[in-house]
């Protein structure tokens, strides 16, 4: 099946953006045109990131979806905004990769955001299709995406999204009948992410490697003005300034990871977000059992990337930036000061994610004595990390009530622990002197009751393949409300995964 010519259409455009990107320079880019799908079909779309583009709502125009599978699978662009692919290289599993760059991605421009305040705050977004055929970073690659990694990603952007943790946005996923071969045949598909900016640490680490100071120069400035508009100091060189801010959101991010059990799979430096956002939804997972050496990317034998390890894992991708900064900083002293203060930034962030999971109120001494020997619990039974920390809130600060038996049922082996635990936390509660009820709902707004569980997205998966998409639109629709309690018929949604539901067996494959 050959692919559409590729085309400049305004006419068959839904979305107008402008390309500044391309002031940088040639050498940060290429300008490649998309190859488009043919006969793309418009499967899905979220009319929030619509919404925060100006967009319809592509259901509300039956002409619409064909001009939204135009325009977001390559096969249309307006004339005066030609797509390009950026350039960046990077570690991977922490050995230097060299050149790398979007070998699939096309950045097809930036675009004013209806309401800032819905874009956190940043004015403009960036709109990158991914999939759309081979750019001249593509190496041995064939620049496409299949259906089943699209679904993925497209479920995990809005799910991170609701669930309060910085992410690209996804708009649409739009697919095709193109055979694409991976471990077996699967079929194309092109998702379309939105963000601020999809600046990469890798994107830096290539011009120090290239020893382009000048361009290393141009690069932080356009970052600098692009993703950290307010937050520079008098006096403070700006490529000091990136990286402080870098790697304060780093950490933030990190503990709101680990706080929901999120596991990225693949943690290279060309895939961390200068932002401090999520970027690049390969084989990641959500912790079922907890398992602090839990990693669903079955290539990463060593568990390098596993939820334990992911925020050390952070500090030497920071060290790795800053690293590249080194030309433009004062001192390796100062660049080393900023990335050594990772560890209390984010130790501090993940005991406040971890006490409001537990419903603490202010801070004792005995506070993280008690929230490590909860963890500890939980390991030690395996419980389910999202269900133990939902069915908390229904444990009363009254010493003489019964444990919940939702909560007795994820601890079968480890009762007694449980009960001597419980004693001590209940202990705890009482001193707040707040209502059962209040902590309760509070507790609920912290701990999600719905996530992506993997066997969840491969059922969906499955049927998209064979061309029903409703179980996709269920698990988007769960995904916008995951701290609300579900109806009876959605219970399974949000219980463990079946005994004999299959492990998840996840590669970078894509």
């Amino acid at each position: 099946m050959r692919n559409p010519t590729p085309r400049a259409e305004p006419t068959a455009c839904v979305l107008h953006p402008v390309q500044t990107y391309h002031r940088l320079g040639p050498e940060f880019y290429a300008t490649t045109p998309p190859q488009g799908l043919p006969a793309p079909r418009l499967m899905i779309w979220s009319a929030e990131a619509a919404r925060l583009l100006g967009l319809p709502d592509p259901g509300s125009d039956p002409e619409l979806p064909a001009r939204w599978a135009a325009q977001f699978s390559g096969s249309a662009w307006p004339a005066d905004c030609p797509p390009l692919s950026t350039v960046y290289s990077g570690h991977q599993f922490g050995v230097w990769a060299g050149q790398l760059g979007d070998g699939r991605a096309h950045l097809i421009g930036e675009v004013a955001v209806a309401d800032p305040d819905q874009g956190a705050g940043y004015p403009i977004w960036e709109v990158q299709i991914k999939g759309a055929g081979r750019t001249p970073f593509s190496r041995m690659g064939d620049g496409r995406a299949v259906l089943r990694s699209s679904i993925r990603e497209f479920l995990a952007s809005e799910a991170m999204h609701h669930l309060g943790i910085p992410t690209t946005r996804a708009l649409c996923l739009v697919a095709s009948d193109l055979p694409v071969r991976r471990e077996s045949i699967e079929t194309a598909a092109v998702v379309t992410r939105l963000a601020p900016s999809f600046l990469r640490f890798g994107h830096f680490e290539h011009f120090a490697d290239r020893g382009a100071p000048d361009a290393l120069a141009r690069l932080v400035d356009h970052a600098l003005a692009r993703c950290f508009p307010d937050a520079a100091e008098p006096g403070e060189p700006g490529a000091l300034t990136l990286l402080r801010e870098t790697t304060r959101r780093t950490a933030h991010l990190l503990a709101q990871w680990q706080s929901v059990g999120f596991v990225h799979g693949v943690m290279n430096t060309d895939n961390m977000s200068l932002l401090g956002w999520t970027l690049d939804y390969g084989p990641y997972g959500f912790l079922n059992a907890y398992d602090p050496h839990y990693t669903p990317n079955t290539t990463d034998r060593n568990r390098r990337y596993c939820w334990y390890r992911q925020p050390w894992i952070a500090q030497w991708n920071l060290s790795a930036l800053a690293h590249a900064l080194l030309p433009l900083l004062p001192d390796a002293e100062a660049a080393a000061d900023v990335v050594g203060g990772f560890a209390e930034t984010f130790g501090a962030a993940l005991h406040a994610n971890l006490a409001a999971k537990l419903g603490l109120l202010g801070s004792e001494a005995e506070d993280p004595e008690l929230i490590q020997a909860w963890l500890e619990l939980l390991a030690a039974q395996r419980a389910d990390w999202t269900l133990s920390h939902r069915h908390l809130a229904q444990a009363g600060a009254d010493p003489q009530a019964r444990i919940p038996e939702v909560l007795q049922a994820l601890f079968p082996q480890t009762q007694t622990e449980l009960a001597a635990w419980f004693g001590q936390y209940r202990a705890r509660l009482a001193r707040q002197s707040e209502a059962d009820a209040a902590r309760a709902a509070r507790m609920n707004r912290t701990n999600p009751l719905f996530v992506l569980r993997h066997h969840l997205l491969q059922h969906a998966i499955e049927r998209a393949q064979h061309g029903d998409m409703s179980e996709t639109r269920t698990l988007l629709a769960l995904a916008r409300r995951p701290f609300d309690d579900v109806p009876p018929d959605r219970e399974r949604y949000v219980a463990p995964p079946p005994a004999d539901a299959p492990a998840p067996c996840l590669s970078c494959s894509s």
